[in-house]
């Protein structure tokens, strides 16, 4: 059975999540999501995320705290391979 492209993007997060923080359950899934459209963005179009803290600064604040978990949860996890 075919998978549907949205199968296989689904797998390719699952993935990533797994080989970036060692986890890939689904609110860990939705974290790193968001994690690198927001990376991304920000590399790509800094003032519009300037932009967006402004008019949302409390989502800011949660994206920075998904930021510091997900730096947290790799460093981990690389910790954790190399032994």
């Amino acid at each position: 059975m075919e998978k549907t492209f949205a199968d296989q993007l689904e797998a390719l997060l699952e993935k990533y999540s797994e080989l970036l923080v060692g986890e890939a359950d689904e609110e860990t899934k939705e974290k790193v999501k968001a994690w690198a459209l927001y990376s991304h963005i920000a590399k790509s179009m800094p003032a519009l995320i300037n932009h967006w803290s402004t008019l949302y600064p409390e989502a800011r604040a949660e994206m920075k705290e998904i930021i510091n978990e997900i730096k947290v949860l790799n460093e981990q996890h690389r910790k954790s391979m190399k032994k």
